[in-house]
């Protein structure tokens, strides 16, 4: 499904990906775990080119990108539509209803009926537990609620991989549980996921494997009983101790 090699991104001289190497199964689960500053968020961005790599290479099912070389426009609006993503501040449109924003994306991007995205996206919304809230502004929404939104928004592009940066990390603690139980949703039903969050209880119940990020490397990675129980390298085990 995904395959990233010798992933790299400089900012000037500053190096914030490091010979990033992965590889994901349809169908599974990665949640990215680590302290802040570890290139997590930019390996996100990475992966759907709202970041051009410095070099390396990533292909999504069938299509590929290397980036030693000129990537063309053309290339990167293609691979973009493989992948889904939801960001920690929502960005939902502020003058367009829950409905058009869940429907802006295949109606601009894909060009697709707007009878058919219409009730796509009604369908969206009540897979998200907002079937409700299809004609209120998101000013109208609890955090929470704009964030299943964002999740709903994002499946409405039928991608292939959904990619999470911190998708709860602005919301309040009570609102977290009904996100990550959307989330948790999309995994059973195995929608292939990469997430990066700081919920270990989450990620202990969800990821079919943990990776563990600093300096712009991954330092180790393994299930979720392997990281969280015997972490092999002593940076994990501190960061561990730090947070659980």
């Amino acid at each position: 499904m995904i395959s990233i090699n010798g992933l790299s991104k400089h900012f000037g001289q500053l190096e914030v990906l490091k010979d990033i190497s992965l590889q994901v199964e349809k169908g599974q689960v990665i949640v990215v775990v680590g302290p802040s500053g570890s290139g997590k968020t930019t390996m996100l961005r990475c992966l759907n080119l709202l970041e051009m790599p410095t070099a390396g290479k990533i292909m999504i099912q069938d299509q590929a990108l290397d980036f030693s070389k000129k990537v063309g426009s053309k290339e990167i609006y293609a691979f973009r539509k493989l992948t889904g993503m939801v960001f920690q501040s929502y960005n939902l449109f502020p003058h367009k209803t829950v409905l058009e924003n869940v429907m802006e994306g295949p109606i601009v991007v894909k060009k697709q009926d707007k009878t058919l995205i219409q009730k796509k996206a009604k369908q969206l919304l009540e897979k998200v537990g907002l079937g409700d809230k299809t004609d209120v502004y998101p000013h109208q929404l609890s955090g929470g609620q704009q964030q299943r939104v964002g999740i709903a928004r994002a499946l409405a592009m039928e991608p292939a991989v959904m990619l999470f940066d911190e998708p709860t990390s602005a919301l309040d603690p009570e609102l977290v549980g009904e996100v990550l139980k959307v989330m948790k949703e999309l995994a059973k039903e195995g929608m292939t996921m990469i997430i990066v969050t700081h919920e270990m209880k989450f990620a202990k119940e969800v990821a079919d494997e943990v990776i563990f990020m600093e300096g712009g490397y991954i330092v180790e990675r393994g299930t979720p009983a392997a990281i969280f129980t015997a972490p092999k390298e002593k940076r994990t085990k501190e960061f561990l101790q730090l947070i659980q």
